[in-house]
């Protein structure tokens, strides 16, 4: 994968665009339509940290020893304001975006979210459809959230649950917050409508891997979708080693053992979780094999960090920094063809030759955090 950033004056970057093989560069006009990278992958998921800030020190995240009293988090002038984010939202509509996925650090946490949510749930198509919005919480303030985020137009939520051991559950997000309360909060959610609802588990051998057969059988017959995901190496401060990813193949096999399953075609193109349906019609789970069997050919996400760059890979070094663009005065035009340069140069795809690096390249090569980036 490459990490130079594309530069990102507007007129410099319409050139670049023409020169690196974007097939249609983007324009706020008449002339819409959709962009790919070189690996011939368009841009339809846009991912959009609101905050760097989360009130839980979940020890693969945001572990208290990197993430102390003392940390620095960026100020508020530092992060995009909700009509920033509308912005460049609206532009990467106009040009194949149909989901937006509102992350953190924690989103519940910034302020007047519903606002943003609103601003959104305006935004269309370019043939008038409603894009699909929705965000990933760690549920801790869902219950009180949820009715005003669906009044607001939110689509869905998708909550982090590593487990359901009370004791374990407090030890991992390190502050000592019950399960009680994040299961209160799905349930106010599914009340809400804001579904169908994902909990998605991080699954690490030796730490809750014991969890998820009772992870399984507490969902399964309910209407939410539990997703197993692989132990990822995001970012540098969570000590990853490779000897501590349960693979999918494990995971779908220990389910099954006890309550069979059955593969289900993927329902859209670049569907990140590979699903399985139980065969007594119980619902279906879902499981994220970044690191075992890699889907980066057919990814289609794009990432904005909290003070807005933007990044082409979950597994980056470097953004692009549209917020310098956006605070320089440039027009839509510009900023249009600003991000069809970075996403026509895009050929990430670290997931696919994270085996070919020795344990040494892949320490020594910096990557961003998930609290920064989101997921």
């Amino acid at each position: 994968m490459t990490d130079t950033a594309v530069p990102v004056s507007a007129p410099r970057v319409a050139t670049a665009g023409a020169t690196i093989g974007v097939r249609r560069l983007p324009s706020t006009g008449s002339s819409q339509g959709s962009i790919t990278d070189r690996l011939d992958r368009p841009m339809r998921d846009l991912r959009i940290s609101i905050t760097d800030r989360c009130n839980f020190r979940c020890v693969y995240c945001m572990p208290k020893a990197v993430f102390g009293r003392d940390y620095a988090f960026l100020d508020r002038d530092e992060l995009l304001s909700f009509e920033e984010i509308t912005r460049i939202s609206r532009i990467a509509a106009a040009h194949g975006v149909e989901k937006l996925r509102l992350t953190g650090g924690e989103p519940l946490l910034r302020r007047g979210l519903e606002g943003l949510v609103e601003q959104l749930a305006a935004l269309r198509t370019p043939d008038g459809r409603p894009l699909e919005i929705a965000l990933t919480t760690n549920g801790s303030a869902l219950a009180v959230k949820a009715d005003a985020l669906k009044a607001a137009g939110l689509t869905r939520v998708t909550v982090s649950l590593d487990s359901l051991d009370d004791e374990l559950f407090q030890s991992m997000n390190d502050v000592r917050f019950p399960v009680s309360r994040v299961l209160d909060g799905i349930d106010a959610a599914h009340a809400a409508g804001l579904g169908p609802i994902k909990i998605n588990m991080v699954v690490k051998r030796g730490l809750n891997d014991h969890e998820i057969l009772p992870m399984a059988r507490r969902f399964h017959g309910s209407p939410f979708s539990l997703r197993f995901i692989e132990y990822m190496d995001v970012g540098t401060s969570n000590g990853w080693q490779l000897d501590e990813v349960v693979s999918s193949a494990e995971i779908v096999q220990r389910i099954g053992a006890e309550l069979p399953l059955e593969p289900v075609a993927a329902a859209a193109p670049g569907e990140t979780a590979a699903r399985w349906r139980y065969l007594d019609g119980g619902g279906e789970i879902g499981v994220i094999s970044s690191v075992t069997n890699a889907f980066c050919g057919t990814c289609n996400r794009a990432r904005i960090s909290t003070e807005g760059k933007l990044f082409t890979c979950l597994f980056a070094s470097e953004g692009h920094d549209l917020r310098a663009l956006l605070r320089s005065g440039v027009d839509d035009d510009g900023l249009a063809a600003a991000m069809a340069s970075i996403w026509g140069a895009r050929d990430d795809r670290y997931s696919e030759i994270r085996a070919t690096l020795t344990p040494e390249l892949r320490a020594e090569r910096s990557k961003i955090e998930m609290s920064y980036i989101g997921g």
